[in-house]
């Protein structure tokens, strides 16, 4: 396949225009679509805020931090509600012949919230900021492929990959690569607060609230509806509710599947679901014992009932997984790889492989680190224990805990609302030295194939390596996946919105620039 042959448009990135309920019910996404108007205060009751949180991109996790800077900024790409990667600063983008160039033309009208134009020195600057041996952003791994980036005058960057890489666009969407205005010496200025998005900050207090207003000379004149937001971090998913049923707030993110049927009961508030990439993880040290024994990890992952997260955790909503994170949302998804099955004997017989018969393991878990996490870890400690695997559940504090227990502790639970493409999941976390590798995890076909997946343009040969990688993960892996779970958000009916994107919760995390007032 020729450049021009390149498949930049991915309709079947994500699964379908409509969220499927795992009871087969379809919602239409634009259920809510009316005529969108300007004006209101939008609050958002918002789970995953801490007092760590900044406003540096390179050390955004999840939470109210990028919701709100991703209505503060904008990308160079973004991903809108069919899952295609489409312009946003970028007026154009395009690769050579080989994937191995990408060619961005920025618009002419997009400026700063302080009125500047945005130039390449602007989007060099910002991807710079996670590149280097000094950086200490997350996203470090996602762009170690690229080995130059240049300017050819203030309105086209270019990017210098070391190997080809089809899928380049949509890494730009990564909420880390916002776009942030350069100071002189070529550094990142993020502590300006400045971006080219629909809103400034007024408010930003760690782990409570961050208060947005809205530009009035925004460059998109469709978009940036509301007058203001407020973003509120409410950990506790039952708080969370109680703010919405009482009028405190007007949107939530990740509901409490326990008493989600009674929100759905409940007049004035809608449901709004959708399928996607999202899942569960816990994660295991590989190059510390006992984990480093591949039958340990084995033996784990058949001592998890999936089913029985899947009904009593998610409520139905969602699928079982088989420790990949590559979701059946995905474009090259392996279907057909045999299911980890809950298997007491069989986690046995692993055990008695690595000689760690009655073996007892702590693992770190808090609400924070995803809805139902300590009641996940305490159902997979009853199935563990048939096993003959004690599980001992340390309740790790909310506050905190991707700062003080994910990347720390040799054995947690973690969340990921996945990727749009293969590669950036894999380059992000399984990738031998990633920055966020959670596993620690390294094995040499495996980053082999990662890289001639990414510079392959056939796109059978590239469904063979991606088969093949995640039947090495699943099989070899250090994190036990036991769901894909939907993304679900419940706001009031006094809020609108039009089709809703599926590669995160509130609408891709674009709700302040996207929805509004009904």
């Amino acid at each position: 396949m020729n450049g021009s042959g390149l498949r930049l448009s991915r309709r079947a990135l994500l699964a379908g225009a409509a969220g499927v309920t795992a009871a087969g019910l379809i919602l239409p996404r634009a259920a809510r679509a009316a005529e969108a108007k300007r004006g209101g205060t939008v609050r958002i009751g918002h789970a995953g805020g801490a007092s760590s949180d900044s406003l540096d991109p390179a050390t955004y996790a999840a939470g109210p931090v990028v919701t709100a800077m991703l209505a503060v900024c904008n990308n160079l790409v973004e991903i809108d509600a069919k899952g295609q990667a489409v312009p946003e600063l970028a007026e154009s983008f395009a690769p050579d012949a080989e994937a191995k160039v990408w060619t961005f033309r920025l618009r002419g009208d997009a400026t700063f919230s302080d009125g500047r134009k945005v130039t390449a020195k602007d989007v060099i600057a910002s991807f710079n900021h996670h590149r280097g041996d000094d950086t200490k952003s997350g996203a470090k791994g996602s762009l170690e492929q690229v080995t130059d980036i240049r300017a050819d005058g203030d309105g086209v960057v270019i990017f210098e990959l070391s190997a080809p890489n089809a899928d380049f666009a949509y890494l730009t969407s990564d909420y880390h690569f916002v776009i942030m205005p350069a100071k002189e010496d070529g550094t990142l200025d993020w502590q300006s607060q400045l971006g080219t998005g629909g809103y400034v900050i007024e408010n930003f207090e760690p782990g409570v609230r961050i208060s947005l207003k809205r530009r009035d000379d925004y460059w998109k004149s469709d978009r940036a509806w509301f007058d203001a937001a407020v973003l509120l971090t409410i950990n506790d998913p039952t708080a969370r509710q109680n703010a919405l049923m009482t009028g405190e707030v007007d949107i939530i993110n990740s509901p409490d599947l326990a008493t989600l049927h009674l929100l759905q009961r409940r007049p004035g508030l809608q449901l709004i679901e959708v399928t996607g990439t999202a899942h569960y993880t816990m994660p295991m040290f590989c190059d510390q014992a006992p984990f480093s024994d591949v039958n340990l990890r084995r033996a784990l992952k058949y001592a998890v009932n999936r089913q029985e997260i899947l009904e009593k955790v998610l409520r139905g909503h969602g699928q079982i997984a088989n420790d990949s994170p590559i979701a059946p949302a995905n474009r090259f998804y392996a279907a057909d790889l045999p299911q980890h099955a809950y298997d007491p004997e069989k986690a046995k017989f692993y055990l008695k492989q690595a000689g760690m018969e009655g073996i007892k393991l702590q693992i770190s878990a808090a609400d924070a680190a995803s809805v139902g996490a300590l009641d996940m870890v305490q159902l997979y400690q009853q199935s563990a224990a048939a096993a003959g695997i004690t599980l001992d559940v340390k309740r790790e504090p909310d506050d905190g805990y991707w700062s003080n227990v994910w990347l720390k502790k040799p054995f947690c639970v973690s969340y990921w609302n996945g990727r749009p493409t293969e590669d950036d999941m894999f380059s992000l976390v399984y990738a031998k030295g990633a920055e966020w590798n959670e596993s620690h995890w390294s094995n040499d076909r495996f980053n082999e194939l990662l890289l001639k997946a990414r510079a392959e343009l056939d796109e059978g040969l590239r469904r063979e390596m991606y088969h093949e990688m995640q039947a090495i993960v699943s099989d070899e892996g250090g994190t036990v996946i036991p769901i894909f779970v939907n993304y679900i958000d419940v706001a009031t009916d006094k809020i609108g919105h039009g089709e809703v994107a599926s590669n995160r919760f509130l609408d891709g995390w674009k709700v302040v620039e996207r929805w509004w007032m009904a």
